[in-house]
């Protein structure tokens, strides 16, 4: 059996331990009844359950399979921050340029390895043209607003997110053809560090982080979910080209990296006034609230490796 399928043989067991426990705890402890944690613990493992499944699909068809993916995440997730974002009819080319010439430009870019390219595609190219686009149009009312929202929401929801899908363009030697297992130890880590955060918190939680962004992390929940998946990231060494102490900092680094992008993240939405970015799925928002966390840690998990172990 590869490490792929045995990585993911195992998160299907641990996701059937936790769905009994939380079914166990939604009978023995709610005695049925709504409970607001335990109902948020559910949901949960049944959001994880959709990550799962949906990644081992993509990782069955390979590179590509994984391409759209991510691609898919990045349009939903790009959908979901200009819904949010005031634009004029001004900004309409610009938007326009951004899903359909930005977005899969981009992931093509990444489809035929061009680095040189795809890493200051958007952030050199996309920006420039973007203003142009938008001048274009004659509205000079909150332009310089306007146009920073626009960018802002390519540069998160595509370049960022699209560092995901690269990993599979890195070429370490004597890790040939694992590369999927550098995308499971970013989502696992990432997303485990999230969780654990969660449980923490909700375990000895005193002291709140950040009460204006984020009212529900709290400085215990923070330092012990961060060592937790620290710890977590270090027994995942085997599936890395990483030693295990190579593996823990690296860990620990996409964490942190994964924490300030979900206070940045969430500083938007108190900043346009709600909760979620969207419902896609049931008590847990929508999409950006899924991937928030790898906004951030992706780009740098990327680099790090690049510079580091590609020769």
């Amino acid at each position: 059996m590869s490490t792929t399928a045995w990585l993911f043989l195992s998160a299907t067991a641990l996701l059937l331990l936790a769905s009994l426990a939380g079914a166990a705890l939604k009978w023995r402890v709610a005695e049925g009844q709504p409970n607001a944690t335990i109902d948020h613990l559910n949901a949960r493992i049944r959001a994880w359950w959709i990550t799962v499944g949906v990644l081992g699909l993509a990782f069955a068809f390979g590179k590509g399979g994984v391409i759209v993916l991510f691609f898919l995440i990045s349009f939903y997730a790009l959908r979901e921050f200009y819904s949010l974002t005031d634009t004029r009819q001004g900004d309409h080319l610009a938007l326009a340029a951004a899903f359909y010439i930005g977005l899969p430009a981009q992931y093509y870019l990444i489809g035929i390895e061009w680095y040189g390219l795809y890493s200051i595609f958007i952030p050199v190219y996309a920006f420039l043209v973007l203003p142009i686009l938008a001048s274009a149009g004659g509205d000079t009312t909150r332009f310089l607003e306007r146009t920073a929202k626009v960018q802002w929401g390519l540069m998160v929801c595509v370049f960022c997110i699209s560092h995901v899908p690269a990993l599979l363009t890195l070429e370490i030697p004597g890790y040939e053809g694992r590369n999927l297992l550098l995308i499971a130890f970013l989502v696992i880590v990432v997303q485990g560090s999230d969780a654990l955060q969660y449980m923490w918190g909700k375990l000895l939680g005193r002291r709140k982080l950040a009460p204006t962004l984020s009212p529900s992390k709290t400085w215990e929940g923070v330092i012990g979910g961060v060592a937790s998946a620290s710890v977590l990231g270090a027994l995942l060494w085997w599936i890395t080209p990483f030693a295990p102490w190579q593996a823990a900092l690296m860990a620990l680094t996409i964490c942190m990296m994964g924490l300030f992008g979900g206070l940045v993240m969430s500083a938007i939405k108190r900043d346009r006034g709600v909760k979620d970015w969207g419902d896609l799925i049931e008590g847990h928002g929508g999409m950006l609230d899924q991937v928030d966390s790898v906004i951030f840690a992706a780009p740098v998990f990327f680099h790090l490796l690049r510079y580091g172990w590609v020769t």
